[in-house]
């Protein structure tokens, strides 16, 4: 069951990267998993947090992935135009990181917006979904993805 559920986050993360990927799916969940059982010091509170836990170890995976693709890779001046925007392709290296460090920073923002935004985008949740997770209303959750994507887009203005 926990498997299948990783699946959905990796294949979420995963859906947008350019054909020929040499992170695959199955690396990142067993990656993920590896780590997940070296979290001695966790108090797990329920399922909504081992997944939200989950679903940040990936994207630290797939920042570390692009860290190293882009100490190989230097160049390119692109700009980030949407959370959406998260394929750890060629030329989007420097989106992932610069993504990571906006995400960061949303942390001392507001940490129930960096929720609702990771397990959106990253854990590949739906809106109702991360109600349920988060035991929160399904308009509080709309409203923090709308403001968590502009917050995160004038971040990049």
């Amino acid at each position: 069951m926990v498997y299948s559920e990783l699946r959905k986050i990796a294949a979420a993360l995963m859906r947008n990267e350019r054909s020929g990927h040499t992170l695959q799916p199955t690396i990142l969940i067993h990656e993920a998993y590896m780590r997940l059982v070296q979290q001695d010091a966790v108090n797990w509170k329920d399922r909504s947090h081992f997944f939200g836990i989950a679903s940040r170890i990936m994207r630290q995976i797939l920042v570390e992935y692009a860290r190293r693709r882009a100490a190989l890779k230097r160049g390119g001046n692109h700009r980030f135009t949407g959370v959406e925007e998260i394929a750890v392709g060629p030329s989007n290296l420097d989106v992932v990181l610069d993504l990571d460090e906006a995400l960061e920073r949303m942390r001392h923002w507001d940490e129930r917006k960096l929720q609702v935004v990771e397990l959106h985008y990253f854990g590949g949740l739906k809106a109702e979904e991360i109600a349920e997770a988060l035991a929160l209303s399904l308009p509080t959750v709309r409203r923090d993805l709308i403001l968590g994507r502009a917050w995160l887009k004038e971040q990049f203005a």
